[in-house]
C-alpha cells in the first residue's frame, strides 16, 4: 500500500546549545610582567526556533527527523577574545501547528501564520571571562564562569488545518465532489465509503476576485469521538475552521437526525465546536424532482426548529451545479458576519517559551578561597558554582 503524503503528527527530541565557558587567562608577555586578566567571554549557545512556513501543508518533511540539536557556544580566549555563538536551529512547520511537551502533555505554543517565529528552547548564555571580574581590590581574578547549560525537550507537533470552511459529513455525503466542483482541488472520488483518507484544501473563487479556503475532512461516523471509524485523527482539523458546512444527502431517510448525529460527535469531541457558525447543505438533489425538494425543505425546516437550530439550509447538486452559486453566497455572508469575524493575530513576531525560571541567575559570585563576595551587574548570568582555572601562559 502506498504511503500517505499527509502527515499531521510527529514527535521530535530537541536540544539547544550550551553556552561556552569564559576564559581564565592572565596576560604575561615581554615588558608586561603584570598584564592583568584578559580572559574573554564564552559564546551563546544556539536556540531551537519554530518558524511558520506557508509553503508546507503537512509535517511530512519532519517525519524522519527524530533529533534537532543546536550548536554549542565556543569558549572564550585570551586577549579578551569572545567565543563564537552557536548557530540557531530552525524548524519550519505549516501554519496551524500546535506544539506539546511529549512527557507532560502540556501545551507549549501555537504557530499560526507565515513567518511567525517561536523560540522553543533558548540557547545557554556564555560565561564571563576573568577580565569581567577585575576591580581595584581584585586585580588578578583567577576564576571565570562556566556557560549556561543547554535545554532539552521532546515535543509533539500536531497539525490542525487552517481553513475558512470545513466540510462535515458521513462518508459518501458528496464532500469531495463539492470541493472539486468549487475549486481546482482534485480529491479522490469513488462510490464507496472512506474514499477520502486525508484532508484536502481548495480555494473557492468568489465575486470581485474574492476567495475563501475550503477543507474536505474525511468522513465521520457515529461513535467517531470514541475512536470508531477513522476516530479522532481528523476531528481536530475541524477545530480550526471558521465555518462548518454540514453535508447530508437528499436521499437520507431523516436529514435532521443525521445532522443531529454529526453535531453530537463534535460536541463529544470538543463542545466549543458548537460555537462556530454552521450551514446545512442537502446534497445529491439531482436525484430529486422539484416537488420532492419542496417537501423535504419543509421537513428539514420543521425538524431544525424542533432541535432549536436556526441555520441556513441550501439544496445543492455538485454534479449539475444546482444551488452552488447560492451556497457560495450563503457561505460568504456567514464568513463575513460580525459575529463570525476571525480574531486578528496579535502575537509578536518572536515569542519566547522557557520551561524553567532563569530570573535568579548571576546574583552573586564568590571567588574560590576568598571571603569577599563579588556582585555582578549582569543578572542574566548563572550563579557560579565551580571555577575552572587555566594555566597562565608566559
Amino acid at each position: 500500500m502506498a504511503e500517505s503524503n499527509f502527515v499531521d503528527y510527529v514527535k521530535i527530541y530537541c536540544r539547544s546549545g550550551k553556552g561556552g565557558r569564559g576564559s581564565m587567562h592572565l596576560r604575561h608577555v615581554k615588558y608586561q610582567p603584570n598584564g592583568g586578566p584578559d580572559g574573554g567571554d564564552g559564546g551563546k549557545g544556539g536556540s531551537i526556533i519554530l518558524r511558520g512556513n506557508h509553503n508546507y501543508w503537512t509535517l511530512l518533511h519532519l517525519k524522519y527527523q527524530r533529533h534537532v540539536k543546536a550548536e554549542h557556544g565556543g569558549n572564550g580566549g585570551r586577549d579578551k577574545c569572545h567565543g563564537t555563538d552557536g548557530k540557531n536551529q530552525y524548524i519550519d512547520v505549516p501554519c496551524g501547528t500546535v506544539v506539546y511537551n511529549a512527557e507532560t502533555g502540556k501545551f507549549v505554543c501555537d504557530v499560526l501564520y507565515d513567518g511567525q517565529e517561536v523560540v522553543l528552547l533558548k540557547g545557554g548564555r556564555g560565561g564571563l571571562g576573568n577580565y569581567q571580574f577585575r576591580s581595584a581590590t581584585n586585580q588578578a581574578p583567577r576564576y571565570a564562569q562556566p556557560g549556561e547549560p543547554m535545554q532539552e525537550m521532546t515535543i509533539i507537533l500536531e497539525l490542525k488545518l487552517l481553513a475558512d470552511v470545513g466540510l462535515v459529513g458521513f462518508p459518501n455525503a458528496g464532500k469531495s465532489t463539492l470541493l472539486s466542483s468549487l475549486s481546482s482541488a482534485r480529491p479522490k472520488i469513488a462510490n464507496y465509503p472512506f474514499t477520502t483518507l486525508e484532508p484536502s484544501l481548495g480555494i473557492v473563487a468568489y465575486h470581485d476576485q474574492k476567495s475563501f479556503v475550503m477543507a474536505d475532512i474525511p468522513g465521520i461516523i457515529e461513535g467517531a469521538s470514541e475512536g470508531k471509524g477513522l476516530g479522532l485523527r481528523f476531528l481536530r482539523h475541524i477545530e480550526r475552521n471558521s465555518l462548518l458546512l454540514f453535508m447530508v444527502p437528499g436521499d437520507t431517510d431523516n436529514i435532521c437526525k443525521e445532522y443531529g448525529i454529526l453535531l453530537n460527535e463534535l460536541r463529544n469531541f470538543n463542545p466549543e465546536m458548537l460555537d462556530k457558525h454552521r450551514v446545512l447543505a442537502v446534497t445529491k438533489c439531482d436525484l430529486l424532482d422539484e416537488e420532492l425538494v419542496d417537501m423535504i425543505r419543509q421537513e428539514v425546516k420543521d425538524g431544525l426548529k424542533e432541535m432549536g437550530e436556526d441555520i441556513p439550509v441550501v439544496f445543492i447538486s455538485s454534479v449539475t451545479n444546482k444551488g452552488l452559486d447560492e451556497l457560495k453566497d450563503v457561505l460568504w455572508t456567514e464568513l463575513n458576519s460580525e459575529s463570525n469575524k476571525l480574531q486578528e493575530i496579535t502575537a509578536e513576531d518572536t515569542l519566547v517559551h522557557r520551561d524553567k525560571d532563569m530570573s535568579t541567575f548571576g546574583k552573586e559570585l564568590q571567588a574560590e578561597g576568598e571571603d569577599e563576595i563579588l556582585f555582578v551587574d549582569d543578572d542574566e548570568i548563572e550563579e557560579l558554582e565551580d571555577y575552572e582555572i587555566e594555566d597562565v601562559e608566559e
